[in-house]
């Protein structure tokens, strides 16, 4: 027979379990968001008030970052974010977490000068979370760069992307 404590505990526990999958949701958002250049989905992974920390290139708001990093990706032939190793410690409330995520960035230049460059970095996304009304996202985030490698190639020795920076692209018809 279960007591009242070994019940409370579990739903304690299910609760725990629920917080870090739907923060590992919204991590992987983040990363399709910027992929398919939809910034409505994009401004879902902050909350309104949070902040980010892009070492030297940015510090400030979360929605400033977005306007500063929005414009690059545009200019760009194609990008691919992925998210792995995401640790999720979830306080004892269940309403504010932290996590490290690390993350590969591919960007892909348009030619310039007869090449397109390839840009790899790694690096980790080290952010602090709550819940509010409900919904769990982003109060502050610090990316930590670890490696970066760039290599330029002619433009001949790529295949174009199948997937598509927008809502024409193949998921969102899955999505829909």
């Amino acid at each position: 027979m279960r007591t009242e404590s070994a019940s409370i505990t579990s739903i304690t526990g299910i609760t725990r379990l629920a917080a870090k999958q739907e923060i590992t949701e919204v991590l992987y958002r983040y990363c399709r968001a910027l992929d398919r250049m939809d910034r409505a989905l994009a401004d879902t992974v902050w909350h309104p008030d949070g902040t980010a920390d892009y070492g030297p290139s940015y510090r400030g708001s979360a929605s400033g970052f977005l306007d500063f990093v929005w414009p690059y990706h545009a200019q760009l032939a194609a990008h691919s974010h992925l998210v792995s190793n995401a640790l999720v410690e979830v306080d004892e409330g269940a309403e504010t977490a932290a996590s490290e995520a690390y993350v590969s960035v591919w960007l892909r230049t348009r030619p310039v000068d007869g090449l397109v460059t390839d840009l790899f970095h790694r690096g980790r996304y080290v952010d602090r979370w709550s819940r509010r009304a409900g919904v769990w996202a982003i109060d502050h985030r610090a990316y930590v760069g670890d490696l970066y490698r760039e290599v330029a190639h002619l433009p001949e020795a790529v295949e174009p992307p199948a997937g598509r920076r927008d809502d024409t692209d193949p998921s969102y018809e899955v999505f829909r």
